[in-house]
């Protein structure tokens, strides 16, 4: 499986709340970096942040999704 970033965070908590609410919408992802960014906060930016990594087939709707959220969100 090939799997693309499609976001990243600065925190844990925000990357697992919106990786919690794309399996529940059966999108394949997971976070890549967590644990050296959680473990080292002030170096996270070496490693890019958490990235939040979706399965190629699955990203444009995945991307759907979060703009859907943001966008409801702002409102």
């Amino acid at each position: 499986m090939k799997f693309v970033a499609i976001r990243e965070f600065d925190d844990y908590i925000t990357a697992h709340i919106i990786m919690g609410r794309l399996l529940s919408e059966d999108i394949v992802c997971h976070l890549e970096n967590e644990y050296s960014s959680t473990l080292r906060p002030f170096r996270s930016h070496l490693f890019g942040g958490i990235k939040l990594m979706v399965h190629e087939a699955q990203a444009i709707r995945a991307m759907e999704l979060l703009t859907k959220w943001d966008s409801e969100r702002a409102s």
